[in-house]
């Protein structure tokens, strides 16, 4: 018998993995949770239906939300992640050595209890000394922090409790938590499924941050398999990458990618133009 797991990306796209065994099923508080071993991928994990991340591609989408950022500032030192509960985006922050301080803002501690449980090597980050971890509201958290140097939104699809974090009242806050060279990167969907999100989102940021640049990622189990990410910085980016990254431990992320990865298609330019 095949067991295929299926989420409706939108009302006319599908993605099917095929799977080997279901390892964890619960609904949280917050969502239902389910973690699967997959032919292809590895092992899955999903909230509400929803791939967040797989063993096979997780690489891309934690080291492009993280490296790019934290390249462009200056000296990151205090670093937040608001989602993210599988720890990828924590393991990447502290590859960089100027990172002393790395928040995760997870409001489902289930995610990662699961993650720690069923993806050690993604979570691994949590257990470093810099890492701190916050079980809370994202919007409510954001207003009360202060001199961030980077703060990066890895959160779930706008829906539920996840669509306050695709409003310009909230990039404002993410301003005002932020230093003097700070940067803001969020997740913004596929620019093939969901161009008009890319629009709000990148128009949303542009309301509090003066720098406002769009890159791209391959994810195959992301919807279309390109991602965006919109970043908002409150000004000049540093454009070389600083020597002590270039030899980084990464898999997809390099200098190169570093600096391709702002070179748009004609499509997309016109998408944020």
């Amino acid at each position: 018998m095949k067991i295929w797991f299926t989420e409706d990306q939108t009302d006319g796209v599908r993605l099917g993995l095929k799977v080997e065994s279901l390892l964890w099923k619960e609904t949280t508080a917050y969502q239902e949770l389910v973690v699967a071993n997959t032919e292809s991928y590895g092992r899955l994990l999903v909230l509400d239906g929803a791939v967040q991340t797989t063993i096979g591609d997780e690489f891309v989408y934690h080291e492009m939300i993280t490296h790019v950022p934290l390249s462009l500032h200056p000296h990151p030192r205090k670093v937040a992640v608001i989602g993210g509960g599988d720890g990828g985006a924590i393991r990447e922050i502290l590859k960089h050595p100027s990172v002393e301080e790395a928040h995760l803002i997870e409001i489902d501690e289930k995610v990662v209890e699961a993650s720690r449980r069923f993806f050690p090597e993604i979570a691994v980050g949590l257990d470093d000394d810099r890492a701190f971890l916050h079980y809370t509201d994202g919007i409510q958290w954001v207003k009360d922090a202060h001199d961030f140097d980077v703060i990066i939104v890895d959160s779930t699809d706008p829906v539920g409790p996840a669509e306050g974090l695709f409003v310009p009242e909230f990039y404002r806050s993410i301003y005002e938590a932020l230093g003097e060279h700070g940067i803001l990167v969020a997740q913004s969907e596929s620019p093939f499924l969901q161009p008009h999100l890319i629009q709000r989102v990148m128009t949303g940021i542009a309301q509090s941050f003066p720098v406002t640049r769009l890159y791209l990622a391959s994810i195959p189990t992301y919807p279309s398999g390109l991602w965006s990410f919109s970043l908002g910085a409150k000004g000049d980016l540093v454009s070389e990458v600083r020597p002590e990254l270039r030899d980084m431990p990464t898999r997809y992320w390099t200098p190169q990618i570093q600096r391709s990865c702002f070179d748009l298609p004609k499509f997309v330019e016109e998408l944020v133009r």
